[in-house]
């Protein structure tokens, strides 16, 4: 079930959404996902309402779960893991199984059926596995200590397991962003795109993390942001995130980033990753290639930020990245409003490759790599 514990409308959201977490974290911050115990619920931003509203919305069941992921009412690589396993969580719990083996194929069915919702990114797959792992663990400590397993407790290790992933979430994007301050420098007009801040993740942000760190140091630079069509990450979340920051922020058309670029308007390009293969091609939101391309072209830094967890080894190379392809009407009547003719034939891929030698860093929580990327980031999927 899903349904509203608190609607706000205006520009002060920031502050209203917030748990109130200052002091070392830095300034408020937006917390996208959240369990709340006491109602067995988790709590979500509706991030399909922003900028103009802020929506919580309650999930209570699988279903209603894979609905928020596949609608991007929860959207990032991270945020998506997150939701993931506690998706898998409220497929498994409060059903009555007549035995472990009964809990264990009705999990396998729940782990496929959340992994398959949105599959280019890898933390999906990354989370559900994680927490099936977890619960089979469990069951294998009860066997060592000769007792049967509970199953209740087998969906409680889930359910712990998930919430563990919202700490070393904040945990690893702080680090990120740490990482990746060193690389803003004092003045810097930096281009981003889609939406890699608190609302991608757990409340930090990978690409976003580094700014805001930055502006911890008390650097001072200017964020211009493309507006990410057709759903406009960038302009509906990046910008309002970055406002209530205090970062000087500006928002332009995916389109006009070339025409900045060869004005000088721009000293480097930083955004985050949905997946990253062995040899360093990045796959992320459509239109990061074209900005790699023109970044080359221009002579300016690309700069990736992600989480190990994004880093996929097993593959060899970006090609072998599959790439969600999303409704056409997102792009026929964007919003509402009908804006190219009926019939029309629509190509609309959710993300794009970009080769490794386009790619500058990859900054992780582990530190900063370079290339040559294949045997940099088996090294850091090594510490």
């Amino acid at each position: 079930m899903m349904g509203n514990t608190e609607t706000r409308k205006g520009v002060d959201l920031l502050s209203a959404a917030s748990s109130g977490r200052k002091g070392n974290d830095g300034p408020v911050r937006l917390v996208p996902i959240a369990w709340d115990d006491i109602k067995r619920v988790v709590r979500l931003i509706d991030q399909t309402l922003l900028p103009t509203e802020l929506k919580y919305i309650e999930i209570s069941a699988m279903d209603a779960m894979c609905e928020a992921i596949a609608k991007l009412r929860v959207r990032g690589a991270p945020a998506i893991g997150i939701a993931g396993a506690f998706g898998v969580y409220l497929g498994v719990a409060g059903r009555n199984f007549s035995s472990e083996e009964e809990f264990f194929e009705a999990l396998d069915g729940v782990c496929s059926e959340v992994a398959c919702v949105r599959p280019t990114a890898v933390n999906l797959s990354w989370a559900v596995e994680r927490v099936k792992r977890v619960a089979r663990e469990a069951a294998d400590a009860a066997r060592v200590r000769g007792e049967r397993a509970d199953l209740e407790d087998l969906a409680e290790a889930i359910l712990n397991e998930a919430i563990m992933m919202i700490d070393e979430d904040n945990r690893v994007c702080r680090a990120m962003g740490e990482h990746g301050a060193i690389l803003i420098p004092e003045g810097a007009s930096v281009l981003t795109h889609c939406n890699a801040g608190a609302l991608a993740t757990a409340g930090w942000g990978t690409a976003l993390a580094a700014l805001y760190i930055a502006k911890e140091q008390g650097k001072e630079f200017k964020v211009w942001v493309d507006e990410t069509r057709p759903l406009l990450q960038g302009s509906r979340l990046t910008a309002f995130e970055l406002m209530e920051a205090g970062i000087d922020v500006t928002v332009i058309c995916d389109n006009m980033a070339a025409s900045l670029m060869g004005r000088g308007e721009i000293d480097l390009v930083i955004l985050g990753a949905d997946r990253v293969a062995a040899n360093g091609d990045v796959c992320n939101k459509i239109g990061t290639y074209g900005l790699a391309c023109l970044a080359k072209m221009h002579g300016i830094p690309f700069f990736v930020a992600c989480p190990t967890s994004t880093l996929d080894l097993s593959l060899a190379s970006g090609a072998e990245i599959p790439i969600e392809e999303r409704n056409p009407r997102e792009v026929t009547h964007g919003f509402g409003r009908q804006t190219a003719p009926c019939g029309v034939g629509v190509y609309n891929p959710a993300f794009d490759v970009t080769p490794h030698h386009l790619v500058s860093a990859i900054i992780t929580e582990r530190g900063i790599v370079r290339p040559p990327y294949g045997p940099g980031l088996a090294a850091i999927m090594r510490d």
